[in-house]
């Protein structure tokens, strides 16, 4: 019966161990954070050390949200936001990426481009407001503008970076196959220039939902930015949360959407995924 026990005891402790050292999987633990700095909003709330009136509860908010949700309110508002970042959106990075290849491919196109892009990048976007109101009026023009001016700059620098950043041996061994510049840009340059061009559409992507905050408090009279301008009338920090929980939502939603055409599009590419 020893025998019996002591032969048996090995075997269960690397079962003891696997269990001590076990470890979640990515998604949860990429959910753990959220949901520590939510329990501890909760509690805050639920002991009063923070008032209603500066920061709504997380219950308050989902019973808010759901209101909205039920009463069709926030939807609408949704896709009129959601229309103005599409339009800026393919605005600014259609003309980015035109102008980063002129610049990046042309030596001219540098000479003539990149100087003005790098004064224009400096300017503080929200500070042109006024400019844009007196130029396109109050309506959804200024909205869509400013969001194409804030998205335009980082796709066109990562694109730049990444044409410039082409290992110029791949250009020689390109150029010994006979490679005509038509298919050394297209299959040597655009594929190496494309992780960087994505990473300008992360930064733009972000930026997009950033200045449409601030735009939609422009003499709006609907969008997500509206809704929280006219919940801050009326101290009502539970719809504004809710904004802000849809805007960060957004952002967390088409970041994802860029990381998997990112995983698709450069199957080629073996990146470090970390420790």
């Amino acid at each position: 019966m020893v025998t019996a026990v002591a032969s048996a005891a090995p075997d269960a402790l690397p079962a003891a161990r696997s269990f001590w050292h076990w470890t979640p999987p990515r998604r949860v633990r990429r959910l753990l954070g959220p949901l520590i700095l939510l329990a501890l909003w909760q509690l805050l709330s639920s002991l009063q050390l923070v008032s209603p009136r500066v920061l709504a509860a997380p219950t308050t908010v989902i019973a808010t949200g759901w209101e909205l949700v039920k009463d069709g309110e926030l939807q609408q508002h949704l896709w009129v936001s959601l229309g103005r970042v599409l339009r800026g959106l393919g605005i600014g990075v259609s003309v980015g990426v035109t102008l980063a290849l002129l610049s990046g491919l042309f030596q001219l196109g540098e000479d003539l481009l990149d100087p003005p892009m790098q004064m224009l990048r400096t300017l503080p976007i929200l500070a042109l407001v006024p400019l844009f109101i007196l130029w396109f009026g109050i309506g959804e023009t200024p909205k869509v503008a400013l969001v194409a001016l804030g998205t335009m700059f980082p796709i066109y620098l990562n694109t730049y970076a990444g044409i410039r950043g082409i290992d110029n041996k791949l250009v020689e061994a390109a150029t010994t196959l006979s490679l005509s510049r038509p298919e050394l840009i297209f299959h040597v340059i655009l594929p190496g220039a494309l992780p960087g061009a994505l990473v300008g559409l992360r930064y733009s992507l972000g930026i997009a939902w950033l200045i449409l905050v601030i735009s939609e408090q422009i003499n709006a009279t609907a969008g997500i930015g509206y809704l929280m301008t006219n919940a801050r009338e009326f101290l009502r920090t539970d719809i504004i949360v809710v904004g802000l929980v849809v805007y960060s939502l957004l952002g967390l939603g088409t970041d994802a959407l860029v990381r998997a055409l990112e995983r698709r599009v450069l199957v080629w590419r073996v990146a470090f995924a970390g420790g």
